[in-house]
């Protein structure tokens, strides 16, 4: 991603429509988040500062944000002193992630006065400052002591200082000859490296770009090249991107956007122009803040689980050595027979009976230990004893065995489900199932309200065939065993945990546009979904049953033909953009 300063100048340069708004609400979410909510003359807006080290940001944003019961205290005092302001302006420092609201309210007396709020979004460093008219820190996101730094100090009281200002090049001051010049100094190999030490306000992402278009390769080097015609196409490259910006991101597997700029980015193939700056940004960190919240209140399930897997990969790594060990007991019962040929031979106390293997072709003298405390028949008694006990324990072994591989695979089922789960509500279907398994406890200790049930996912083919995916195996029993017609078609991917996919057809010939665009979901919604030609199963649904006292999402079939499908997730974008259209 590229939050650079000059995709933060893009951003303000759509802010300035907000200029002259009032400030009706703040809200401060996290600890490093605070939102304005604006009422301008066209209605009202959210204007998001992220002073987060690890995601410093600032846009309008249309994301519901979960507030504490008690506001903190950086929240009361800007409602003290900015409620009712009226945003005056939008300053950007030069070439920095830095922008100085200023606000017109008025003071403990009524007079009026302006008062700034300054966001610097510099990693490490990030920080929101509230100051006076004469430019006093009146309070900070993060007060910053002498102890901590020696140069520059963040508390209330202190005149408020600016960052040092960058010593780079603005590239939007440079002509062809600057550049150049840039290029023909002593430093960096790579062309993207030289750009990145030399112009100021740039992310690495953007110099990359820049030397993508100028030397056809993002990691091109400086030595024999052309450097007079590299210039040239350096600068035409900066003077297009940076007079005529435009917000681009790229799609990762899933679909959800992986990075932006306000370039076109070309180094991880074509790349998707949004109409807003700010648009992009809150799509990006909605998506991705999403992604995380859900990953992270799953994690206790996914310990769960995986505690439960790795307990019952031990058990079974047991139980197989111990049947290895009954594969030798026919050898008991031969010692049976060859000590019930020697009975009378046995004295009273003896602890070894030497006597012939009839089992061996040379009949050899075999020592076969026996106890001194049973009679002979009873120790010959013992073996076959030994031998029925191993004969029965390789049985129920074989049949323990069978149980905890199909539990095994429904437990990693779950884990593929975890992966996949998208919402709240998912994971919420997910902990039922587990509960009804027996695997985790119901929680009694609050009542919750009765949810609705979440539906399958659904899209349509080409062909205007409804296709739907089952979200977990709950689901995915829902629609194969109830909700599917028997003469529907049937997909999933091969030997590997997944969703059902249903087309639905009512015994209509599906087309093989149909079928493949199904056979793309079933692979895209499976554990191999970052793979390539993954074999798909399709069958009728009236071919598949479920197994006697089958797990959730088990089922066998064996009438089907395989098609070779890859994931394409531009299906599952096209229909999640349809779905959310649909929600607003």
């Amino acid at each position: 991603m590229a939050f650079d300063a000059f995709y933060m100048s893009c951003v303000l340069e759509e802010l300035r429509a907000f200029q002259d708004s009032r400030v009706e609400k703040i809200h401060q979410p996290t600890r490093d988040t605070v939102i304005l909510s604006l009422k301008h003359r066209d209605g009202r807006a959210k204007l998001l500062l992220a002073a987060s080290p690890s995601a410093p940001r600032l846009h309008i944003t249309t994301a519901s944000y979960e507030n504490p019961a008690e506001p903190p205290m950086f929240c009361m005092l800007l409602r003290k002193h900015l409620s009712g302001a009226r945003l005056a302006d939008i300053r950007q420092l030069p070439m920095e992630r830095a922008v100085i609201f200023a606000f017109d309210c008025f003071d403990e007396m009524g007079d009026p006065v302006q008062k700034k709020l300054v966001a610097e979004l510099m990693g490490r460093t990030c920080n929101l400052y509230l100051l006076s008219p004469e430019d006093r820190i009146i309070d900070c996101l993060r007060r910053v002591g002498l102890d901590e730094s020696a140069k520059r100090q963040a508390l209330p009281g202190l005149y408020y200082q600016t960052p040092d200002g960058i010593t780079k090049l603005d590239p939007k001051n440079l002509s062809k000859a600057d550049f150049l010049d840039i290029l023909c100094k002593p430093g960096a190999d790579l062309l993207c490296d030289r750009l990145m030490d030399s112009l100021g306000g740039l992310s690495p992402l953007v110099c990359r770009e820049a030397a993508l278009f100028a030397a056809g390769e993002a990691d091109a080097r400086l030595e024999g090249q052309d450097l007079p015609a590299l210039a040239e196409r350096v600068a035409l490259w900066f003077w297009e991107n940076l007079q005529h910006p435009a917000p681009h991101y790229t799609c990762a597997a899933d679909g959800t956007p992986k990075q932006f700029a306000f370039c076109p980015i070309r180094q991880y193939g074509e790349s998707v122009a949004t109409e807003s700056f700010s648009g992009l940004l809150d799509l990006y960190y909605t998506v991705r803040d999403r992604r995380d919240a859900i990953r992270q209140k799953g994690q206790g399930l996914r310990k769960t689980v995986q505690n439960l897997c790795a307990r019952l990969t031990r058990k079974l790594a047991i139980q197989e050595v111990e049947l290895e060990q009954t594969y030798d007991r026919e050898r008991l019962r031969q010692l049976g027979d060859i000590v019930t040929a020697n009975l009378g031979r046995i004295v009273k106390g003896q602890t070894v009976l030497q006597a012939e293997d009839f089992y061996d072709e040379e009949m050899k003298l075999i020592d076969i230990p026996i106890s001194p405390i049973l009679s002979p028949q009873q120790n010959a008694a013992k073996f076959y004893k030994d031998y029925t006990r191993m004969k029965n324990a390789e049985k129920e072994l074989t049949r323990q065995i069978g149980l905890g591989q199909t539990e095994l695979q429904y437990l990693q089922s779950v884990l593929s489900e975890l992966d996949r789960a998208g919402s709240e509500a998912e994971l919420d279907e997910i902990r039922q199932e587990l509960q009804a398994g027996g695997y985790v406890k119901a929680d009694h200790s609050k009542r919750k309200m009765k949810q609705q049930k979440l539906p399958p996912m659904r899209f349509e083919s080409t062909d205007g065939f409804p296709i739907f995916v089952g979200r977990n195996n709950r689901q995915n029993d829902e629609l194969t065993f109830r909700s599917a017609r028997k003469d529907d078609i049937w997909l999933h991917a091969q030997k590997v945990h997944g969703s059902h996919v249903i087309i639905a057809c009512a015994g209509q010939s599906v087309p093989d546009d149909t079928v493949t665009q199904a056979a793309q979901l079933a692979a895209y919604y499976a554990e191999t979904k970052g793979g390539q030609n993954i074999a798909v199963d399709v069958t009728p649904v009236k071919q598949v049953k479920k197994p006697v006292n089958g797990k959730p999402g088990m089922v066998i079939y064996h009438t089907y033909r395989t098609v070779i499908a890859n994931p394409y997730p531009g299906i599952v974008v096209d229909a999640l953009n349809a779905e959310k259209k649909e929600e607003s």
